[in-house]
């Protein structure tokens, strides 16, 4: 009989430490679920206010820079069988002067473009200001294209002006 307690006291030994193992490993995975989703939290929050600190450290934006297209532009189209002028003059506003200098140094090109532009209207297209202002974000769209091919951000072209519309 000795030897049948000694053999379930064994059996008992085994079976404790295998019991303490199951416990431990589940211990160790409840904590690092635990503190993963903790972690994950703070990480999650603490960008949150991050966030709205580097909003509210922003720069302030730079002050605009305008670019006048000099000469004004100066293109004729018929309308009711005769032969009509249209003169603008325009100006394009960045507040970087990288971009400034992109647009200068593609000025053969920008008034190319935008001579063709302009040149395609008809004078019942232009004489309403729904008709300008859709030429106008033409002309501007026109721009960015450039900017955008020469290797510029062409969301840097804020905006573009007729700064004197004249039709004849």
């Amino acid at each position: 009989m000795a030897v049948e307690a000694e053999q379930a006291e064994g059996e008992e030994q085994t079976e404790k430490p295998s019991g303490g193992r199951k416990r431990l490993i589940f211990a160790l995975a409840a904590l690092l679920v635990l503190g993963g989703g903790g972690f994950a939290g703070w990480k999650m929050f603490a960008g949150k206010q991050d966030g709205t600190k580097a909003e509210a450290k922003q720069e302030p934006k730079q002050p605009p820079r305008y670019i006048n297209l000099d000469p004004p532009f100066v293109v004729n189209f018929e309308a009711e069988s005769m032969v009509r002028f249209l003169q603008v003059t325009i100006g394009v506003m960045t507040r970087d002067p990288a971009i400034e200098t992109l647009v200068k140094d593609n000025d053969p090109r920008v008034r190319n473009d935008l001579l063709m532009i302009l040149a395609n209207q008809s004078y019942d297209t232009v004489s309403t200001s729904e008709g300008k202002e859709a030429l106008r974000k033409r002309c501007l769209e026109s721009i960015r294209a450039i900017v955008r091919e020469m290797g510029g951000d062409s969301k840097q072209v804020e905006a573009l002006y007729f700064t004197s519309f004249v039709m004849q």
